[in-house]
């Protein structure tokens, strides 16, 4: 199994933390997100890990990871940033993380058995999180809808209210071939499509039913592979990077 890290991007919302490096080789408990998100993935099955990088891509050296470069980096969107490594997502199924998140090695693991053409993983307890950095925590949320099999019904509109949010898209989602190709096909054909961003996407393939996408809840502590000594330790870092991160 072959895994994605889209970390083209300027990571802006994180300065000055990405000042002098791309977003996901920020620290966070002593450890970059970069390293939590392969011991995520080796953990739950991953044996290939590939890099989209951009912004300070220079960065990646050393790092051992096979790197894709998105040359338009400053003013394209993830959907972009993932084409640039097209010449895997046409070959096998893939991981593709976001590169500012975390998640555990258990949650990769249910992605991996998930038999969908595409299957998303999802935080349940986004309310909790949301509160704490809106009045409002549906100003900035997004509908996300399951059905009773566990298939994604509604993705990326805005929600009227909490009912039409079962939670919310992280940012890590596995695709087969042939999601890919529906993938670029929808945006190709979509009149908005230099605007369109993964949820965005996704969303329109959800409508549209040409494939199933799996809802895949989180699981598991991201800090798995800490010792406790170090996750104690970390906790002011992980409260200062909460407060001033806005996601994304």
């Amino acid at each position: 199994m072959r895994a994605i890290i889209l970390a083209a991007g300027r990571g802006g919302r994180m300065r000055p933390y990405t000042e002098d490096r791309p977003k996901c080789l920020v620290e966070l408990r002593g450890r970059s997100l970069l390293d939590r998100q392969v011991s995520a993935l080796r953990g739950g099955g991953v044996d290939e890990i590939g890099v989209v990088t951009g912004w300070r891509g220079e960065a990646f050296a050393g790092t051992g990871l096979r790197t894709f470069e998105n040359p338009l980096w400053a003013r394209s969107t993830m959907v972009e940033s993932l084409a640039a490594a097209a010449e895997w997502l046409a070959e096998e199924p893939v991981i593709v993380s976001y590169g500012d998140i975390v998640f555990s090695a258990a949650t990769v693991r249910d992605l991996v058995r998930s038999t969908a053409g595409i299957a998303v993983a999802y935080d349940t307890e986004w309310e909790s999180v949301w509160r704490q950095r809106f009045e409002e925590p549906l100003s900035d949320a997004e509908t996300f809808q399951v059905d009773a099999d566990g298939l994604l019904t509604d993705i990326g509109s805005r929600p009227d209210s909490l009912a039409q949010v079962r939670g919310q898209y992280m940012g890590l989602v596995r695709l087969t071939p042939t999601a890919w190709e529906v993938l670029r096909e929808t945006r190709a054909a979509s009149e908005e499509n230099a605007a369109l961003d993964m949820t965005g996407l996704l969303g329109l393939v959800t409508r549209t039913g040409r494939l199933r996408i799996a809802a895949v809840p989180n699981t598991g502590p991201w800090w798995e592979f800490d010792s406790p000594s170090d996750v104690d330790a970390g906790l002011p870092v992980l409260d200062r990077l909460d407060a001033e991160q806005e996601g994304g």
